[in-house]
């Protein structure tokens, strides 16, 4: 249960008076089993999100029936608009919505305490001070990066022409085959144009270089998360929606590995590319500049390889997505990841370094989050008005 949450035992019946810690609970709202009061209401975990989510994003339903559909387990997917009619009818209160920042506060004040309650004699081994679970979990995110991150760029090597022919497949299908089935890497031979000196600067030669090289982390993204256990043990449908949520946001973190901050450029192999580069590509000052500070920032921190993976999967692993069914276990994993991250940093830096590098990780994260936002926004925009013909189907259906 979250930080928002507060538990109470409810009374029992006046004729029969059963053992209130016996009494199954249910939501107000659909009549699921309820996990506890959220936002002063006896609810269940999927109608505390929903309301959470609606609150925060501002969204505004249509009913497309005459605003009386019922509210059950089984139907309270069918209309959202109903359902959070409901949920204010039962008294559930905005007010109460506590913001990202301080709910991730809360919740990594409480892992910092659980972390400092655990028996020391018990939980760390002397050798290095991590537990052997954290440990294990830190070898599988390095391995799974340095078998699928291709840090010197070496299959990056050709661009796609600026017109290429249609594709009629359903770009949803095409990002289940990739993420489920077996990940085609990077083929150059599907490109025939190499990218030289000699190609003019402009939107036409950068637009394609654009569309290819975001392919080309899109699906090393992929293929790093299908080789986490924990995630491919998770619904299809959820692995498909948390690569969604949250693809944009890894290629920056890894984009910060190759990121030279002497020369502010993105070290890709052979190539070179600036903040310069996005604008000839189109994006705005308004997403530029912050992405540039993002990355500054990020890199002056100076974190280990197991940081960084524990980061990318601390994105991949983000219980609020609205699409996710299994939301408990993804919770139940980022939890995990975040509490082995805090353990990393706290052994492995030592003070002052290490006593607000959690903290400035959770801030840029929350960054990362709204940059990633403003790119999908300034993607589409540029699809628009330059005609980009080049967008792929992957990155089209990431960006959707």
């Amino acid at each position: 249960m979250d930080a928002e949450s507060t538990t109470s035992t409810s009374s029992g019946s006046s004729h029969s008076e059963p053992d209130p810690e016996e009494e199954e609970k249910t939501c107000a709202v659909c009549g699921d089993r309820a996990t506890g009061y959220h936002f002063h209401v006896m609810t269940c975990e999927g109608c505390k999100g929903f309301f959470r989510r609606t609150v925060i994003k501002s969204v505004q339903f249509t009913c497309p029936f005459t605003c009386s559909c019922p509210i059950t387990k089984a139907k309270r997917r069918q209309c959202q608009a109903c359902r959070y009619r409901k949920c204010l009818a039962v008294g559930m209160r905005k007010d109460m919505i506590m913001s990202e920042e301080a709910l991730n506060a809360r919740r990594a004040q409480r892992r910092q305490k659980k972390c400092q309650e655990k028996p020391v004699s018990v939980e760390r081994p002397e050798e290095n001070g991590l537990p052997a679970e954290q440990e294990q979990l830190i070898e599988i995110l390095t391995e799974a990066h340095k078998k699928n991150f291709d840090s010197g760029f070496s299959q990056f090597v050709h661009y796609q022409p600026p017109v290429r022919l249609e594709i009629h497949s359903p770009i949803s299908q095409g990002l289940q085959d990739v993420a489920i089935s077996s990940v085609c890497p990077f083929n150059p031979q599907d490109h025939t144009e190499i990218y030289s000196e000699e190609v003019l600067p402009d939107v036409f030669s950068f637009l394609p270089i654009f569309a290819d090289l975001s392919t080309f982390m899109i699906q090393q993204v992929i293929q790093f998360a299908k080789a986490i256990p924990c995630f491919r043990s998770l619904p299809i449908d959820d692995q498909i929606s948390l690569l969604k949520g949250a693809t944009l946001e890894i290629c920056q973190i890894q984009f910060n590995t190759v990121f030279n901050e002497e020369t502010n450029a993105w070290e890709c192999g052979q190539h070179c590319y600036t903040i310069q580069d996005g604008a000839l590509v189109g994006f705005q000052q308004i997403y530029l500049e912050p992405l540039l500070k993002f990355h500054i920032s990020l890199k002056k921190l100076k974190l280990h390889e197991a940081e960084y993976v524990l980061l990318q999967a601390l994105v991949l692993f983000y219980p609020d997505n609205i699409d996710i069914t299994q939301r408990e276990e993804v919770d139940r994993i980022q939890e995990k990841i975040a509490l082995t991250l805090k353990n990393y940093i706290d052994l492995r830096h030592g003070l002052p370094e290490s006593r607000f590098l959690y903290a400035k990780l959770l801030l840029l994260l929350t960054e990362l989050r709204s940059l990633k936002v403003e790119n999908m926004r300034q993607i589409l925009h540029i699809q628009v008005t330059q005609d980009f013909i080049s967008m792929t189907p992957l990155l089209s259906e990431i960006i959707s």
